[in-house]
């Protein structure tokens, strides 16, 4: 998952935004919250100039917000990160309580898609034998 390429050229907002699937819009919605785990460089004349461990980190976090965690706890999570060395344990609970709501998220979605699963089995074979007796029918 890693991009991260040593002396690597600085990125613009724009080749940025490719490589993360983020809008521009979004990535400085994500440095405003302080969702980055360092300050974007700019230049002289003011253009942002991120690295490949700026992007790297955005692709954690593109996971992390696509998969439900919350705003605050990646907030939270940036800000753990940046004070480096010594909050570990901080970040693993976040990590962790992230991973178990995660869990739950897909043994929701698993029976979810066990009984739609099943549904469409019936409706298949009701199909297959060219009647509709026995599908629930509410003007019945």
């Amino acid at each position: 998952m890693t991009t991260t390429e040593p002396h690597a050229p600085p990125l613009s907002i724009g080749e940025v935004a490719e490589r993360t699937g983020l809008s521009v819009h979004a990535l400085r919605f994500y440095e405003r919250e302080g969702l980055l785990v360092g300050p974007v460089r700019r230049t002289s004349g003011g253009l942002r100039r991120y690295t490949t461990v700026d992007v790297d980190w955005l692709l954690i976090c593109v996971k992390l917000r696509e998969s439900g965690m919350p705003l605050a706890d990646l907030k939270r999570f940036a800000e753990l990160v940046r004070q480096g060395p010594g909050n570990e344990a901080e970040r693993l609970e976040i990590l962790d309580t992230h991973q178990q709501r995660v869990e739950a998220q897909i043994q929701a979605l698993q029976e979810c898609r066990s009984v739609i699963a099943w549904k469409v089995g019936v409706y298949a074979e009701h199909l297959a034998r060219g009647e509709a007796n026995g599908l629930w029918d509410p003007t019945a």
